[in-house]
């Protein structure tokens, strides 16, 4: 009889994609996939190296796992694994250490190592190739799947050591990702999320992301493509005047980073703050009701405090609907780990909540235009009779059923902010007349008008 195993996932969605692949191969291979705290005979994680605290989350797991299961051996996999290969192998009950070259392949290598007592160390250089996919990844965990189809990155900003753990920009055989999508609209998936490194750089026989979603439009069940994190200069305009009119959600996420040019610069990163701004007005006139979130690093070595209030005054008079903020760490083969003039902890942590409260507000703002409106929402789970979904512009709504809702798009009337999301009563269908007409910003003359005044995107 085959071991029982359980899955863990640190990071991004790429993470949970793999993760989902990763699982159903053992599942093929007689492999019992229980819970984490149902005793399982072996654990795998799938790290994150992007943050410190990612470092700490995979080291603090191990601990608990020895803890409450001790005979369980463990496996290590993903981007930490390919940078800290050796250190992670010291760890406790830690049997395999596999990279990302190596990692979907991991049941094979538990099969032919797993009566071996010493850690196997598996993290070879990550080929460049075009890849694929033999296994679906089937997600029967989640409503909405994660679909790969791009890895690596070729960009090198100087705080990020994902070219290092995850290996130079390669995309997906294109025929491959539209055989997964398939297979993950028969499973029931009805929202497919596209998910790599750097998803705007797909390149696979001439074809472009613009041409993925082209294709994912045809296949049947397929009712919505979300694109998730991408870089601004790379997304093609052309996807962003389609959204709303097709498949494709109205909801964009675009790293800006730093809001100063000076850091920007530093960075390495590949735009000015005049051409990030004019992108996300330009989005945002062009797609009603589009929701648009960044992400920020705070904390970044010889970011001053007037770095710092050009970062804030600049998102602040930006139409985001949300931030995610990340407080700088110094990874270990990350250019800016020996950039001098590094921001204490304390100044770091101070700026941080500063851009968390600014992003509250913005959401809180956000979530109040659709009040007094009817939108569509993918139920995904439920609590106490309380269902949980999504708007395709990433809101987060809750209505109460007494018939399960999983996985239907049914409408509902917004009523109610309840922290972060909306509350509302479900609804037969979508009265026209309710739907939020586009508030869209008027014209790149308010950023330069508001720069001393007060902004309405506050």
């Amino acid at each position: 009889m085959k071991n029982r195993i359980a899955f863990y996932t640190f990071g991004c969605r790429l993470n949970q994609s793999e993760t989902a692949v990763i699982e159903r191969s053992f599942e093929q291979k007689g492999y019992s996939i229980v819970g984490f705290d149902d005793n399982p005979d072996i654990v795998v994680v799938n790290t994150c190296t992007v943050t410190e605290n990612g470092d700490a989350d995979t080291r603090q797991l191990v601990k608990k796992i020895n803890r409450l299961n001790p005979q369980a051996r463990i496996a290590l996999v993903g981007c930490q694994a390919q940078i800290q290969k050796e250190k992670l192998a010291k760890l406790p009950n830690v049997r395999w250490v596999v990279g990302n070259a190596k990692k979907m392949d991991l049941a094979e290598i538990i099969d032919e190592t797993g009566e071996s007592l010493l850690p196997q160390v598996i993290a070879p250089t990550i080929p460049r190739d075009s890849f694929q996919s033999t296994i679906a990844g089937i997600d029967k965990n989640h409503t909405r799947a994660n679909l790969k189809i791009q890895d690596g990155c070729d960009f090198f900003c100087s705080f990020c050591e994902i070219p290092y753990a995850r290996g130079r920009a390669r995309s997906r055989d294109f025929g491959n990702i539209l055989w997964e999508a398939g297979e993950l609209a028969r499973a029931g998936h009805k929202e497919i999320i596209l998910t790599g490194i750097n998803i705007g750089t797909f390149a696979n026989n001439g074809k472009t992301i613009s041409d993925v979603c082209d294709a994912l439009e045809t296949i049947s069940g397929i009712e919505r493509i979300r694109i998730s994190s991408i870089e601004p200069t790379t997304i093609p305009f052309e996807l962003i005047e389609r959204m709303g009119k097709s498949k494709l959600c109205r909801h964009l996420h675009i790293p800006l980073q730093s809001g100063s040019n000076e850091i920007l610069k530093s960075m390495r990163r590949k735009y000015t703050t005049e051409e990030f701004f004019d992108f996300v007005l330009k989005a945002h006139k062009t797609v009603p009701q589009v929701s648009i979130g960044t992400d920020i690093i705070v904390g970044f070595p010889g970011e001053t405090d007037e770095h710092f209030q050009e970062t804030e005054e600049f998102v602040r008079n930006l139409p985001l609907s949300y931030l995610h903020v990340f407080r700088y760490s110094a990874r270990y083969v990350a250019k800016s780990r020996s950039f001098p003039n590094p921001v204490s902890p304390k100044v770091i942590k101070k700026r941080s909540e500063l851009l968390r409260s600014l992003g509250h507000r913005k959401r809180q703002l956000f979530m109040e235009k659709f009040i007094g409106t009817v939108q569509n929402v993918l139920w995904e789970d439920e609590h106490d009779g309380l269902w949980s979904g999504l708007t395709d512009n990433y809101l987060r709504i809750k209505a109460l059923s007494k018939k399960s809702l999983a996985n239907t798009f049914r409408p509902v009337y917004l009523q109610h902010i309840d922290q972060h999301c909306l509350t509302g009563q479900l609804q037969a269908a979508i009265p026209s007349q309710k739907i939020l007409k586009n508030d869209s910003f008027a014209s790149i003359s308010a950023y330069n008008q508001n720069k001393g005044g007060e902004s309405r995107f506050r």
